[in-house]
């Protein structure tokens, strides 16, 4: 034991392919094994994510949306920047500040603008299940773009099984093709374009704002009139906790795709997104030989060492309560076939963080 830490599971990695090392809060190393040698990292590899997001942002940052209306066509445009926590309660939010802003009781088209992301954007490692991970990215996603149902007897059909989300119409062929009787389904890409516009023609309506056209893809066009910039009620801190909690593969890509687009510019792409993160890999942690091919963990390219990860954690500290908590550990766990991954933090005597 070194602090009241046991350290007997480390021999475990002395016969067999797989690395460890232990280090005490200011890095110094108490037990290593295969430290400098890379491995596929799963979803520990969000914590790099979710480190490079909160350094390049900023720990206060909230994600934003754009609008406009244009009062002599009444079309209501929607620009969309990457807000990977564009939720139900968030779009009932917007739409409450789009009536209060505008004061119209009428709107034409709703028309959403995705042009802050690259549209040719394929994650590597994504299938094409109906697990949440294979849900596609995008600059203006609603509810990580898939659709939560159940089966209600009392009704005698399908409903949402979020009471803050509306089970639209449109949906019920793709919920029967399902053959599920509860669960959830992935949008495609094709309808994760138009689903936060069908849920904003909802959210409207219901306040009593009449919707006479469509939802339709289109181009933020201000002809005059002011643009207004909706904030998400989440800030970047949030975000995070809210990825590493549920090992949110969709998060982790949004918010490693719009941190590219914040340092290199829109539109968004992969290939930006990891040049940011490695930027700062090299500048905050001091290593740049690692390989990434995208933010969550997916991936089996992504390669990693136990000594990397190390200078992660120590990076990471500050924020170690917003990883899973059990008993006097904080961790994120990372499974792939053939591959299981831990990384966190023990707390040992007065809460030292080893």
């Amino acid at each position: 034991c070194i602090a009241g830490l046991s350290i007997s599971p480390c021999v475990y990695a002395q016969n067999l392919n797989a690395g460890i090392v232990l280090a005490d809060d200011n890095g110094n190393i108490l037990y290593g094994q295969n430290r400098e040698k890379q491995f596929v990292p799963a979803s520990i590899l969000k914590i790099l994510t979710s480190l490079a997001g909160i350094h390049i942002l900023g720990q206060d940052y909230r994600f934003s949306t754009d609008y406009y209306f244009d009062k002599n066509s009444k079309n209501l445009y929607i620009k969309g920047l990457g807000d990977p926590l564009f939720i139900s309660e968030v779009i009932d939010q917007l739409c409450h500040e789009i009536i209060l802003k505008t004061k119209t009781e009428q709107i034409h088209h709703i028309i959403l603008d995705q042009t802050y992301f690259s549209d040719q954007i394929q994650v590597p490692g994504k299938g094409s299940s109906l697990n949440p991970y294979d849900a596609p990215v995008g600059a203006l996603c609603a509810n990580f773009n898939t659709i939560m149902f159940k089966w209600s007897l009392s009704q005698g059909r399908f409903v949402s099984a979020e009471p803050q989300t509306p089970l639209l119409s449109v949906f019920h062929e793709d919920i029967k093709k399902a053959g599920l009787k509860q669960g959830r389904i992935i949008l495609t890409k094709q309808q994760s374009l138009l689903y936060p516009g069908l849920l904003m023609k909802y959210f409207l309506e219901k306040n009593n704002i009449n919707v006479t056209g469509s939802v339709l893809q289109g181009r933020f066009e201000v002809k005059e009139g002011e643009i207004y910039s909706f904030l998400s009620p989440f800030e970047i801190k949030e975000v995070v906790q809210k990825l590493l909690k549920y090992s949110n593969n969709f998060i982790a890509n949004q918010v490693l795709l719009f941190i590219g687009a914040k340092t290199y510019g829109p539109p968004a792409t992969l290939e930006k997104g990891i040049k940011a993160v490695k930027l700062f890999s090299k500048q905050y942690l001091k290593f740049d030989d690692f390989t990434i091919s995208e933010g969550s963990g997916l991936s089996r390219s992504n390669l990693i060492s136990p000594d990397q990860m190390l200078k992660i954690l120590i990076e990471f500290m500050p924020f170690y309560s917003l990883l899973n908590n059990q008993g006097n550990e904080y961790f994120k766990t990372g499974t792939l076939l053939d591959v299981r991954t831990r990384a966190g933090y023990i707390a040992g005597n007065k809460k030292k963080l080893y």
